[in-house]
């Protein structure tokens, strides 16, 4: 299930990278050490309470922080703190959490707070949560906050829908309480044994100050204020995004706890242990949409690194890169690393259960979905536009986490036309006017609207898509656009069909099953799936500890999901990172999307890059 390569290369010299050069090496009054990394995708927004997209998941991380992190080096991933004293307090039944907030960390200078210096407090986490609730933010991720069922913050919520009120965030929340200045008691109504893998979410949990908020108002998403170890400098929309060390970062020393058999990561801890983070002055995050441009940008050294979820080694390039998982020798000669592993994501495509055409639950509807999903040349997909790069997916719990079982088998990555036609026809789908393509068993058009954007790589599995549903007599509508803006047209149920990726933050596979959770609808759950015997079971996960009865119960909602096919599962991907030399401590994390702060830069041995 899991591939893992790691290839150091051969001692590096400027006379060999192939780069544009100065004759002398950059002054010693030029020694800022400045990140440059891309992103493959625009961000939306950097208001925690209306992040929907990896990219933006990535910078706002660096900004706030939530009250537990996920130790940077440690397999199997384990959480510490962060902002908070120690671990949690917890009631036997899990539905208590008492935790401390550390004294004496502050937010970043802001004109909001009037030149005075402002201190965390319990309060600001009670506040990042009422945001996330308050109607009149839509935040995307409210559905997922819903399930922590914290007493009382639900119901406020719909008591202001229903009275189309306002939220009152000076109104006491019963399971929302802060003690003191810097204790805060959270009070569940069921049982959550793992309500700790929520607390260590930074891009969604971080702390917010309610004054910042309420001095910029509808502007808030341009100005995130926090107490991390970056701040924003500068910000041109899908462009660029400046990031710079927060000079008001309290002192932390850098600390990570590897596996003593863990040989890359004991050298990396035994080189920055005790150094204060963050390690590096800058990070500048280009938007880079295209394969090539962000391909040579890394060879010839303007960016540093190409990495993970937002901007990994383009799969038109790596074959080049790294022919057969090893790293291709004139970038070994350059002293360039690379390593490729499996994902624990998972590519999906989502049919609107809403939808007059390929939504509802009625056999015709579900014989429609699960046709189309055996049409689906999955192994083409992987061979041919992803380079070999995934591995088919079986169902949409992704790898790394409880619940996948890389021996689960199901028809998910099936490729069946025959199987595909004989359905249709069994269930009416005929074509009636001799077309070539099918009408529904009404006699009505049969179109597929499918939503898309305008990249290389979306273009080839357009065409796959089309090709392969023609083979099976359906007509397909292709609709471009940009991912933000389908993003919301996808939340609002105006979309028939659109594919993007599911990510894992926590080392439980539950979190996939959002998708298809039916009060998520409209949130995380895109395709708005609702079956109450889904609920249930998800419900069930959520209480029970990890164990015999939870795996089960884990097969039973892989089923239900593949009985309905609210979603075609195709891939999870493999993702090939690829770094140079004067990059000093990197090891992406597995789930969590903060690491800047943790790497080092070797300016003696990045070569001086002409503007």
């Amino acid at each position: 299930m899991k591939r893992r390569t790691v290839v150091q290369g051969a001692a590096w010299s400027m006379a060999t990278a192939g780069l544009p050069l100065r004759a002398q090496p950059a002054p010693a009054g030029d020694a800022r050490k400045v990140l440059r990394v891309a992103f493959n995708t625009a961000e939306t927004s950097l208001d925690p309470s209306q992040i929907q997209d990896t990219y933006s998941r990535t910078l706002t991380p660096h900004i706030f922080e939530a009250l537990y992190q996920y130790d940077y080096l440690a397999s199997p991933p384990k959480i510490k703190p962060l902002t908070a004293v120690a671990l949690p307090e917890v009631s036997p039944d899990f539905k208590v959490w008492t935790i401390r907030v550390r004294p004496g960390i502050f937010f970043a200078a802001d004109a909001a707070f009037q030149g005075r210096r402002r201190e965390l407090v319990a309060q600001d986490y009670i506040y990042a949560l009422q945001r996330a609730a308050d109607p009149v933010n839509k935040s995307p991720w409210w559905s997922w906050a819903e399930t922590f069922e914290i007493v009382g913050l639900a119901d406020y919520r719909k008591a202001v829908v229903a009275a189309k009120g306002r939220f009152d965030y000076d109104r006491p929340i019963a399971g929302l309480v802060a003690i003191d200045r810097h204790t805060l008691r959270i009070t569940l109504a069921t049982s959550q044994p793992r309500f700790l893998e929520s607390l260590a979410a930074s891009d969604l949990l971080g702390a917010q100050a309610r004054e910042v908020v309420e001095f910029y108002g509808d502007k808030i998403g341009e100005h995130p204020v926090g107490t991390g170890p970056f701040r924003l400098q500068s910000w041109r929309r899908s462009s660029q995004i400046v990031l710079v060390r927060n000079p008001d970062f309290r002192e932390v020393l850098w600390d990570a706890q590897p596996e003593v058999h863990d040989a890359e990561g004991q050298a990396i801890a035994a080189r920055l242990r005790g150094r204060r983070i963050p390690l590096i002055d800058e990070v500048r995050v280009s938007i880079i949409d295209e394969d090539q441009p962000r391909w040579l940008s890394f060879l010839n050294g303007r960016l540093d690194l190409l990495a993970g979820k937002t901007g990994a080694v383009p799969g038109t390039f790596v074959t080049q890169a790294m022919p057969n998982g090893k790293l291709a020798p004139n970038l070994v000669r350059r002293g360039i690393r690379g390593r490729q592993e499996v994902q624990p994501d998972v590519a999906i495509y989502f049919f609107n259960m809403e939808d007059p055409l390929v939504g509802g639950y009625t056999p015709e509807k579900v014989a429609l979905r699960r046709a189309i999903s055996l049409g689906w040349d999955v192994q083409r997909e992987i061979r041919v536009i992803r380079r070999g790069q995934a591995i088919p997916a079986q169902s949409m719990v992704v790898p790394h986490t409880v619940g996948y079982d890389p021996a689960f088998k199901s028809e998910a990555s099936t490729y069946d036309p025959a199987r595909a036609n004989a359905l249709l026809d069994l269930y009416g789908y005929r074509d009636v006017d001799g077309d070539g393509y099918r009408e529904l068993p009404d006699g009505k058009p049969l179109t597929l609207e499918y939503t898309s954007q305008t990249d290389q790589i979306y273009r080839e599995f357009q065409g796959l898509f089309v090709k392969n549903m023609r083979a099976i007599g359906i007509r397909v509508k292709v609709s471009l656009g940009q991912w933000p803006e389908q993003a919301k047209q996808a939340r609002a149920g105006k979309l028939m069909m659109w594919g993007l990726g599911s990510s894992a933050t926590s080392p439980d596979g539950q979190g996939t099953f959002q998708r298809l959770h039916g009060p998520q609808s409209g949130g995380a759950n895109f395709a708005r799936f609702k079956l109450p015997a889904f609920d249930a079971v998800y419900d069930q996960l959520s209480q029970l500890p990890n164990g015999p009865q939870r795996d089960a119960l884990f097969v039973e909602a892989k089923k239900l999901a593949l009985a309905y096919v609210p979603y075609k599962a195709t891939v999870h991907r493999i993702s090939t990172d690829m770094w140079h030399p004067w990059i000093v401590g990197f090891r992406r994390p597995v789930f969590n999307n903060e690491w800047w702060h943790m790497i080092d830069l070797d300016l003696g041995l990045r070569p001086a890059i002409e503007a």
